[in-house]
């Protein structure tokens, strides 16, 4: 093959792992409870077959491909052989509804989709009225297809040998393919989780993508004998740099579980030394530790609490490799280590973690203290799909609990005048998708990108995020009001869920809180509290008292911060149901709509601030098969204890 460097693109990089090292694994996935194992030899012929079926069905160069399922192999696959023949992968939310996949077909105009199953195909079959453009439907998996009888729909496997044979009957239109691709080119396209309004296509070139994913690899010393759980969505900027970009920058192996289901029971079985996870999956971990702990016998508690106080005290200065740490408390650890810590490890399927990383929200400190503690080597980064996940990373030996650490190799990062967080970096994006006016109002005259994120860099050169710049505002007294902050507080509790806290022009603090329903209804299973779903448990008094002991905690914290002291939450209620995607509620990746929530509730909203009780509401649902009802329900308010804010420390 001739044109251009033979690690400058995806597919270039391909070939050049199937000659380097073809028999080791490039991919496993878990089928029917066996894994299955892929080289890299193999992976560049599936990937070619693939590419060359699609050249077949007249998929050309500048065409985009929509991708959407759970993480499989070829559906990776799928995101190269469309970059060999030029194309741009699409890749969809696979939990989105019909509805919600209109707007990027439309807006990318999409001809050809690769998707994983039936689930899939039905709902862009549901589509096509407003769709027409699409005209080819690849399905990996052909359970329930068989009598379809539709001429859009074809199995993955015959344009597999659709492929084969065209590469026969044209020897050299693949290299020639590969060769042409140019690093400027887009790689991939990615659309933002549309909190404010409609998705942006954010175009990502292989160039700025490799950028991203060779400055992680080098920053974290990732190489080809690693392993990585891919089980986060394939839209999301997280799952393309972990799970593909790195992948290829660095040659390791990604492992796809049989299900969201089975996803711990597949991290146990993996073992994978390179990890991440979003806060909320590690909040999870720890919730299912500490419900386990309390059916275990007593001397077992007795154990396990007296060994992670030592594993508070000096667990993530050893991991650190502090020096001071005496004797006995080494001891101490290492026995600790073989009676919970080892165990713990095992059980969370993280015995082999070299290094695990948390970003797409704030972590709480006892959180990411708990991990580090136990001897997990979790840290946090921050970025964002315009920048490739790639902003700031935090070093081993200089964890802070409360930023998100230096910038990156290769990225400039300043604070504008108005607080903003600006970046400028080799992995920014080309720009949105048919979007000029986007493009040119986020990226500033210097080419740095409005981030949207307010933050500050503490003495060490660290930066610190306070919340989004656009939702940091003021009470009617003056006082800054920074809400996600305050949420991040509320949401380090186990029982809580979700939060969306209200005081932007208000003389006080509002919330409305959502319980997990696992750790509550477990909690109320233990002191023998009957429910009959979340509806029923949230109106719970006693819930409410639970809820209100973790409300008036946060308030101690913020109390103790002059800064943000005058935003302790003064009312709040449990909402009678569950922030949902579907709804409307959350965007797909989990992020609160705060704009269409607070018109959605208003009703509550204005129960909170008038002083009263309780309210009555009824709210509009979908369900998973598409049809929609009411839930409906009498939700109580409470009032949380207000503490005064603690004088200011005079400077020395």
């Amino acid at each position: 093959m001739t044109g251009g460097d033979p690690g400058d693109t995806f597919p270039r990089l391909l070939l050049q792992h199937a000659a380097v090292r073809g028999n080791r694994p490039a991919v496993r996935e878990k089928d029917l409870g066996i894994w299955q194992t892929w080289t890299w030899s193999e992976e560049a012929a599936e990937v070619r077959a693939m590419a060359c079926g699609l050249a077949a069905q007249g998929f050309k160069r500048g065409m985009n491909l929509a991708i959407i399922g759970d993480n499989r192999p070829r559906l990776y696959w799928a995101f190269a052989a469309a970059q060999a023949l030029g194309g741009v992968p699409v890749p969809l939310y696979q939990d989105a509804v019909a509805q919600e996949m209109v707007f990027v077909l439309e807006n990318a105009e999409i001809e050809f989709a690769i998707v994983e199953d039936q689930e899939q195909v039905d709902k862009l079959l549901e589509t096509v009225e407003r769709t027409p453009q699409l005209q080819h439907i690849y399905y990996d998996d052909p359970r329930g297809l068989r009598n379809y009888p539709h001429d859009r729909l074809l199995a993955l496997d015959r344009l597999l040998e659709i492929g084969r044979e065209f590469d026969r009957a044209n020897p050299g239109f693949y290299e020639q393919s590969v060769a042409a691709g140019q690093p400027d080119d887009i790689a991939v396209m990615l659309y933002t989780s549309g909190t404010t309004g409609k998705p942006k296509g954010v175009c990502q070139t292989h160039a700025s993508l490799l950028a991203a994913a060779r400055g992680g690899r080098d920053f974290d010393k990732l190489v080809p004998e690693d392993e990585v759980l891919s089980y986060l969505p394939m839209a999301w900027v997280g799952d393309n740099l972990f799970s593909y970009a790195q992948a290829l920058a660095a040659g390791f192996t990604i492992n796809c579980p049989e299900s969201g289901d089975t996803v711990m029971i597949d991290l146990r079985e993996i073992g994978p030394t390179y990890y991440f996870a979003p806060p909320r999956v590690f909040e999870n971990l720890l919730t299912q530790v500490m419900i386990r702990m309390e059916d275990a016998s007593k001397l077992k508690q007795a154990l396990f609490h007296y060994f992670m106080g030592v594993a508070r005290r000096v667990g993530a200065d050893i991991l650190d490799r502090k020096p001071g740490i005496g004797a006995g408390d080494r001891l101490l650890y290492a026995l600790g280590n073989f009676m919970v810590y080892g165990p713990l490890r095992n059980v969370l399927g993280m015995s082999r973690v070299r290094v695990a990383y948390t970003a797409g929200a704030a972590i709480g400190p006892d959180l990411f203290r708990f991990y580090r503690s136990i001897g997990i080597n979790l840290k946090q980064l921050y970025g964002a799909t315009e920048t490739c996940a790639y902003v700031c990373l935090q070093p081993d030996g200089q964890i802070k609990l409360d930023t998100v650490g230096l910038p990156a190799p290769g990225v400039e990062v300043k604070i504008a005048d108005n607080g903003e967080v600006l970046v400028r970096s080799a992995a920014m994006l080309k720009g949105y998708y048919k979007r000029p006016d986007a493009t040119a109002e986020s990226i500033d005259p210097d080419g740095y990108f409005r981030t949207g994120d307010a933050g500050f860099f503490d003495a060490d050169g660290h930066l610190k995020i306070i919340d989004r710049a656009k939702d940091v505002g003021k009470l009617a007294g003056g006082a800054v009001y920074a809400p996600n902050y305050i949420e991040n507080k509320l949401k380090f509790f186990q029982y809580i869920k979700e939060a969306v806290v209200f005081g932007n022009a208000r003389d006080m603090v509002c919330a409305f809180i959502n319980i997990d329903l696992g750790a509550v209804g477990n909690w109320a299973e233990r002191r023998g509290l009957a429910y009959s779903g979340y509806t029923d448990l949230a109106a719970k008094p006693e819930v409410y008292e639970l809820i209100k002991t973790c409300v008036e905690q946060v308030n101690v914290e913020l109390a103790a911060d002059p800064m943000v002291a005058d935003s302790q939450v003064h009312r709040f209620l449990i909402l009678h149901k569950e922030l949902d995607p579907d709804d409307d509620e959350l965007t797909r990746t989990r992020k609160v709509r705060r704009g269409f929530v607070e018109e959605k509730y208003k009703v509550l909203i204005d129960a909170l601030y008038a002083g009263r009780a309780s309210q009555y509401i009824e709210t509009m649902v979908k369900f998973e098969d598409g049809r929609t009802g009411k839930v409906g329900a009498d939700v109580r308010i409470c009032d949380a204890k207000y503490l005064p804010a603690a004088p200011a420390r005079k400077a020395a």
